[in-house]
Order: C-alpha cells, then structure tokens, then sequence
C-alpha cells in the first residue's frame, strides 16, 4: 500500500525490452536506496512494481504486457521524470490517502491553467471510471494523492499548489500529457455493497438505519 506522498523523484535511465514485456531502470538521488531489498514494492507514476535489482543511486524492475496496456508506463522513454514512493510501513503517517498502485485507467490532461500561485488542471478518464470521481474526494494522478475540485462529465479539475508542482512531475504536464489514475479505493467497495444485482446492501437499508 502506499499514501500518495512522493518521496522522490527520479529518471527513466533504461527501457530494456525482454521478451514481449520490458525491464525499466530507474535512478533517482532522493532515496536512501541502500536501505531497501530486491522484492520491496516501489510505485512509479503510481504504479506499484517489484524491485528486482538495487543499486546505489536506484533500482531495476520488470513491467509485464498487462501493466505496460493499462497504464501509461509504455510511453515512458530515457530520460522521462518519474514520480516514487516506497510502500508503507505500519506505524507511518498517512498524509494521502490508501492507494493501492493498482492503476484503474490513465486520463489525458485536458487544460492547464494558472490560479494565483498554483496550477488548475482539467483531466478526462474513460466514462466508466468517472462515476468512481467526487467532488472534494480524493484521487490518485500518476502516483500523487489529490483532492478533486470540481466534476463535469467524465473530466474533473485539479488544484496544485506550488510544493506539490516542484516534488512531483506534475509540473512538466501540458494540454494531452497521458496520466495514470487511481481512484479511490472506499467508492469501489461502496459500489460493491450497493450492487443491485448481489446481496449487497441497498440504499432503502441505508435509509431505513440512519446513513441516507
């Protein structure tokens, strides 16, 4: 699991390809690499991937055919910036939300604009995946943890302040940069429970017991 807090940046540094899927090397100085083994999951761009090698300033991982479909890891190059946060340890802090690195689409910005000192971005995901975005929810963009300004349709906008621009990778994004998206993990289990068709919970228990 992770919280959508980056803790580094970092740089594409090789995209081997290996037998249909690719081997990704990463290389970034704001982590204390030594600290962390082969087998550790580390979330680059939000994804949640296996560290298969270490090295002082970095570590190699494999992306499957899978991943590399339904995230935007494919469109990665030498060279591109890229957002990371190890896993979480019990007993840290959770600033983000529960993210699971499991990416669920990836979204296109739409517009970028300037708000006083921060940036207002307009994203669109797949209609399938926008009924899953709230207005004042939370939302994972390419691993960072968000908080949704407004929605319209299957495109929500964004507000990034200043600290959050320089930590992240946010700050290269311009109108049709290809993001990946998270949605938070409480409304798929709500639209489980509420499943019409299953033995979920229904929203006439919901009112009958106080919660609608």
């Amino acid at each position: 699991m992770f919280t959508g807090i980056i803790k580094a940046k970092g740089t594409v540094s090789a995209m081997e390809k290996r037998g249909g899927d690719v081997r990704l090397c990463v290389r970034s100085d704001g982590l204390p690499w030594s600290d962390y083994e082969a087998g550790e999951s580390i979330a680059v761009n939000g994804v949640c991937l296996t560290a298969v090698a270490l090295h002082v300033d970095g570590f190699d991982t494999d992306v499957s055919v899978e991943t590399l479909k339904v995230t935007g890891l494919g469109g990665l190059a030498v060279g591109s910036p890229v957002n990371l946060e190890p896993a979480i340890s019990l007993g840290e802090r959770l600033g983000g939300h529960l993210v699971s690195g499991h990416v669920d689409c990836t979204g296109r910005v739409l517009s970028r604009e300037a708000d006083a000192r921060s940036i207002r971005l307009r994203i669109e995901i797949p209609a399938e995946y926008a009924r899953y975005v709230a207005k004042k929810g939370s939302v994972c963009v390419d691993g960072v943890s968000l908080t949704v300004n407004e929605v319209s349709g299957n495109s929500f906008e964004l507000n990034i302040i200043p600290h959050t621009a320089e930590v992240t990778i946010i700050d290269d994004y311009t109108t049709g940069t290809v993001v990946n998206v998270e949605v938070d993990l409480l409304a798929r289990y709500l639209e489980r429970l509420l499943d019409k068709d299953g033995d979920g919970i229904s929203i006439e228990f919901l009112k009958a017991n106080g919660y609608a």
